[in-house]
């Protein structure tokens, strides 16, 4: 393992061959996103861009994220606000080459949402709670829910819950589609790991290559998916899965002929 999780005091790591866990573990301050977080995160997205495994970033004792260690952020000024702190791992976070997987219980607030935000998926348990309060502190969303959740829910619902504090329940938050799944939070792990599962399933190199045509911008394509599904048309994967997939049905097909043939010589 790359990354020693004893180097880690915010942070419960487990890897895998095809995956990265990671539990925010501050349980005294509900999980608060402070600076040693920060830190830890720079160092496991490091990691993961060097070697590209999927990453599940999860909460402990029923918490993902309260959002901002308060105290901290009390105490920070116009300099530290202008060196984005927290957008800036948020960002590096959503820019991982193989998909992030965010599974929520309990509160999951201001930058703890906004880490949330971040992910390419997001499931939950039912005791959920979601939202940005950060205009109740004086403050705005600055570390990306300004701007990623109207893509996710739509204006009408982004503005009630960045402009009003709304919270949301798990079930609303289904409904909206900002998270996908609800499961009982013993539960949640092990469904967070079947999304892993069926992640990797997938050709690892067109797994990065869609996320990344993905977030492409809208002048880029059709450009960039055409280039893109070049590189993939000379891979090996491509050739060795769609001959898989072709040698399949044609077993498939040879045997219910063969079944066929039977049926009409026993009548």
């Amino acid at each position: 393992m790359a990354l020693n999780p004893d180097d880690f005091t915010t942070l419960l790591l487990e890897e895998r061959e095809d995956r990265l866990t990671v539990l925010l573990n501050r349980p005294e301050v509900r999980n608060a996103i402070d600076q040693t977080m920060v830190d830890e995160l720079h160092q496991v997205c490091a990691e993961l861009e060097r070697n590209p495994k999927v990453l599940i970033i999860a909460g402990t004792e029923g918490v993902f994220a309260s959002g901002a260690d308060i105290g901290q952020l009390r105490e920070r000024r116009r300099d530290d606000a202008l060196q984005g702190i927290n957008s800036t791992i948020f960002v590096r976070i959503a820019k991982l080459p193989m998909p992030v997987i965010a599974a929520l219980d309990g509160y999951c607030l201001g930058g703890g949402a906004e880490l949330a935000y971040a992910a390419d998926f997001r499931i939950g348990t039912p005791s959920v709670r979601i939202g940005n309060p950060e205009t109740g502190l004086g403050i705005l969303a600055a570390a990306g829910a300004s701007w990623r959740l109207k893509e996710l829910v739509g204006e009408p619902k982004a503005k009630e819950i960045l402009l009003a504090g709304a919270v949301l329940r798990a079930e609303e938050a289904l409904r909206i589609s900002l998270i996908t799944e609800i499961h009982e939070a013993p539960e949640l792990m092990d469904a967070a790991h079947k999304l892993a599962d069926r992640i990797g399933r997938q050709d690892p190199l067109a797994v990065r290559i869609t996320k990344s045509v993905f977030h492409a911008p809208a002048e880029a394509h059709p450009l960039i998916d055409t280039l893109a599904q070049g590189i993939l048309f000379e891979s090996q994967a491509k050739f060795d899965r769609m001959q898989a997939f072709l040698d399949k049905k044609s077993a498939k097909a040879s045997k219910d002929s063969d079944a066929s043939t039977q049926d009409r010589t026993q009548k």
